[in-house]
């Protein structure tokens, strides 16, 4: 076995092909991580206080997010990619497991992200999309861009993180489902989208009702996350997996209210699809033909930088840059001007050969571009157009022209070598053999470390076997769960065991909170709502919180306490309220959960009165409420 993978990842490692996929997945990735950090920067009070705004323990948790935005932007903007994606990797360590976040605001996706994370490091992500990209070519500003090869990376780059970080995931949650009698039933997909807490605005009863569709969604779920592993980039099934794959990360992110987790999973797609539909859309997408021909002095190094940077941002290959000295008497619209004149500024000429100069050039390649256009509009409203050429002509004036030599290189040094290129693009063949059998030991030791994790949690706890009888099985479940908690804190490895039947059974009661106002009129505070919906953005991991931790089928008083003095101190305080002077309400609703298909459920549990069932209040920062002592009785 360990010979058949070493031939086969030696094979996948020495095949290229177009970085395109990886380049789009790191920025894709940056960008999920990017609104997540916002998303705690909103909630930062709410989750990093003991007390909202009253009891504030992290005073610099703001800061350090802050920090955390700037990071994932440049791993948007593909910027120092090595160095970004350790420094994000380390902050998703920090903020997972030293705060509140781990045990009390789960988001659902921060271990996977935390693996996926782990696995970009050594993936060459800089190779497209990337300003990293373009700061290679900038330091030999005389090398034409239709020089430089198309990057190419190793097909390897692409499955791996697939295998490990969806494949991987799938198999063991398929392994749980199987245990969970709704899923047996072909209802799995179904039920969580009839819990109000769990539903978006977007009204699916249309689908929902239908029997037969549910069932074959269940059932399709089940075949598609036990295959994914094994036939993923089967060429005949790739595009299935891949129609379905994001099918069904786009009923998370529409139907239920838990986006992240579904955006997390979604990005991976780009590195599933097949090459060829990156051809198709890339002939589709990319212009058939030039629409704008910019003429730039071949022996400025500004202008040499300035085309380089610009055909860098044109993705849509719409502009097409051409030396002055060579070819401008090729073209009727610039062959009269003299060559004193023609250096002097930048020239374009379009379809309809319209000649620009200067600020004008600069405003059609925005236009051009497409995704640009609104910079180039903006740039001719009166005034601004204005401007921008008193400071084109100030830097057009003011730029030397000079034989290229080393001061024509922005840095001498080469931009320090990322992982995949020393241990790939730049190792010799034995070396690359060496790193391969290093390569094959790895992924290995990530399958015993996710058959410890399914075997452990899939399969023995679901069959209920006793780890405790003897001191050698104790010994080794201690082992085990040792294991399992170093591959889920820095690789993501973990058990999926995520809306199954001990998460709803007895899922019967739903909460929520309203106020009175200074009127005596009650209202709903911004969170839940009438329907029992939580309201956006109290999404994703604040919805986990509400949902899987303070109202549970097993209500914990005392954390349900705890949660909702955090929820009325911050949305009160969020809403303008004075705390000393609001009555807060705590209504309670029951709904129906249903391991059999039932007809128009999700709005049966969306109508229903609610009683109230309880009081809180607050009096100079301390916090009183009244609630049964069980409220699963009522």
């Amino acid at each position: 076995m360990y010979k058949l993978l070493s031939t086969r990842l030696f094979s996948l490692l020495q095949t290229q092909v177009p970085a395109t996929g990886i380049g789009l997945f790191r920025l894709l990735f940056g960008l999920v991580t990017l609104q997540e950090t916002f998303f705690l920067l909103y909630f930062n009070h709410l989750i990093f206080d003991p007390i909202p705004y009253m009891d504030v323990e992290f005073p610099m948790i703001h800061f350090f997010l802050c920090i955390w935005a700037v990071i994932a932007a440049f791993i948007v903007l593909g910027y120092r990619c090595q160095t970004a994606l350790i420094a994000n990797y380390i902050f998703w360590l920090i903020f997972v497991n030293f705060t509140p976040m781990q045990r009390d605001f789960d988001g659902g996706f921060d271990l996977f992200m935390t693996g996926a994370n782990f696995f970009l490091i050594f993936l060459p992500t800089d190779k497209a999309f990337s300003l990293d990209n373009l700061r290679r070519k900038l330091i030999n500003p005389f090398v034409h861009y239709t020089q430089y090869p198309k990057p190419t990376v190793s097909v390897l780059a692409y499955c791996l993180p697939v295998i490990v970080c969806l494949g991987f995931l799938y198999f063991d949650s398929a392994i749980h489902k199987l245990f969970a009698p709704h899923w047996r039933n072909g209802l799995g997909g179904w039920l969580p989208a009839t819990m109000p807490y769990y539903v978006s605005a977007l009204n699916m009863s249309w689908l929902l009702n239908y029997e037969i569709i549910q069932k074959i969604i269940g059932y399709t779920i089940l075949v598609f996350q036990f295959s994914f592993v094994f036939l993923v980039y089967n060429r005949r099934l790739q595009l299935f997996y891949v129609l379905v794959g994001i099918s069904l990360h786009l009923s998370i992110i529409f139907v239920l209210n838990i986006y992240p987790f579904g955006f997390g999973m979604l990005i991976f797609y780009v590195l599933v699809m097949p090459f060829s539909m990156y051809r198709r859309l890339g002939n589709w997408l990319i212009a058939k033909q030039r629409v704008l021909t910019v003429f730039y002095d071949e022996q400025c190094p500004l202008c040499n930088r300035t085309v380089l940077t610009l055909n860098h941002f044109d993705i849509f290959q719409c502009i097409d840059f051409k030396g002055a000295q060579t070819f401008a008497s090729c073209y009727p619209a610039v062959a009269n001007i003299s060559p004193h004149i023609l250096l002097t500024d930048l020239y374009s000429v379009d379809e309809q050969e319209n000649l620009y100069v200067g600020v004008a050039t600069y405003t059609q390649i925005l236009i051009k571009m497409r995704y640009t256009a609104p910079m180039g509009y903006f740039l001719k409203l009166p005034g601004i157009a204005q401007f921008a050429a008193g400071y084109y002509r100030k830097i057009a004036d003011s730029r030397v022209r000079v034989k290229c030599d080393s001061h024509c290189q922005i840095n001498n040094t080469p931009l320090i070598p990322t992982f995949y290129d020393r241990f790939v693009d730049n190792a010799t063949p034995s070396e690359l053999k060496k790193h391969n059998r290093i390569l094959t030991k790895f992924i290995l030791f990530l399958c015993l470390l996710q058959l410890n994790s399914s075997i452990h949690y899939a399969l023995l706890y679901r069959l209920h076997i006793n780890t405790q009888q003897t001191a050698v099985t104790a010994s080794l479940a201690a082992a085990s769960n040792a294991l399992i908690m170093f591959s889920s804190t820095f690789l993501g490895i973990t058990p999926h065991a995520l809306y199954l039947h001990d998460h709803f059974q007895g899922y019967t009661h739903i909460l929520a909170i309203t106020y009175q106002d200074s009127d005596g009129n009650e209202k709903w505070l911004p969170f839940v709502n009438q329907e029992g919906r939580l309201l956006a953005p109290n999404w994703g991991r604040v919805q986990s919180m509400w949902a899987n931790i303070a109202v549970t089928p097993k209500i914990d008083n005392q954390r349900l306490q705890k949660f909702i003095m955090k929820i009325t101190a911050f949305w009160g305080i969020k809403a303008g309220l004075n705390l000393d002077n609001t009555l807060f309400q705590i209504k309670l609703k029951k709904v129906q959960v249903s391991e059999k298909w039932t007809p128009n459920l999700r709005n049966h549990n969306l109508t229903g009165n609610w009683e109230t069932i309880g009081t809180a209040h607050w009096h100079k920062k301390i916090f009183e409420i009244q609630l049964p002592e069980n409220i699963k009785q009522l």
